[in-house]
């Protein structure tokens, strides 16, 4: 008999089957153990550099038009931290990039929760009207979309090239006394030669949905229209 690990067995299912899923849930309990261990390491980073400026983003203003938000507007009372997520859509971009637009989609709908605990933004570096329009065609209207149009944290921040390209960066900011200074960058992206970064998939299910599965995760690529 497989050694039980649990008493929960199902329907018709072979010893051969048992075994080589105990492997698999002693490999699972141990990357959740891993994941939290990571996490709890995460948590003890000192602060990192001290914002060179409080950035000033375009964002849609009550009642219509544009209005101006600066980084330290974006820390609500009695929330220290902050997740800004860099979407690629520059200006010469002639639609936003798919993945991004997959990412938001479900951002958008779980922004509520998210910031029950924690600030969230999303950053685009085109014009705040295209962003809106973006925006519009996608339903999202929970999560605060800004514009930096106008200023530097996108090379600041490393979420654009030197040339101007769009990089699909996340960054977390924290708030202390002493002034705003930046925590954590999503940097598995940055590194060469692993492959796709999957720099984002712990803020992503999608891709753990398909994980689940025999098929896995594939050359899948999401569709802006299905």
């Amino acid at each position: 008999m497989p050694d039980p690990m649990h008493p929960i067995r199902f329907p018709n299912e072979t010893d051969e089957y048992r075994v080589a899923r105990n492997e698999l849930l002693r490999a699972e309990i141990a990357l959740r153990e891993q994941r939290e261990q990571v996490a709890a390491l995460r948590r003890t980073l000192p602060p990192g550099g001290k914002v060179k400026e409080n950035y000033i983003f375009d964002e849609a203003a009550s009642g219509g038009g544009v209005g101006q938000t600066t980084l330290s507007d974006l820390f609500a009372p009695g929330k220290d931290s902050l997740i800004l997520y860099s979407f690629m859509y520059g200006p010469e971009m002639k639609a936003a990039c798919p993945m991004c637009t997959s990412f938001i989609d479900g951002m958008d709908r779980y922004a509520r929760h998210i910031t029950e605990r924690v600030n969230l933004a999303v950053v685009a570096k085109s014009s705040l009207a295209r962003i809106r329009a973006w925006a519009d065609e996608r339903d999202w209207n929970r999560v605060r979309l800004l514009s930096s149009e106008r200023n530097d944290y996108n090379t600041d921040y490393a979420s654009q090239t030197p040339d101007g390209n769009q990089i699909p960066a996340c960054n977390v900011f924290i708030k202390r006394d002493d002034g705003i200074f930046h925590f954590w960058n999503a940097e598995t992206l940055y590194v060469a030669g692993q492959g796709h970064p999957r720099h984002v998939d712990l803020l992503w299910p999608i891709w753990n949905f398909f994980d689940l599965t025999p098929e896995g995760r594939g050359e899948w690529m999401p569709s802006l229209s299905y």
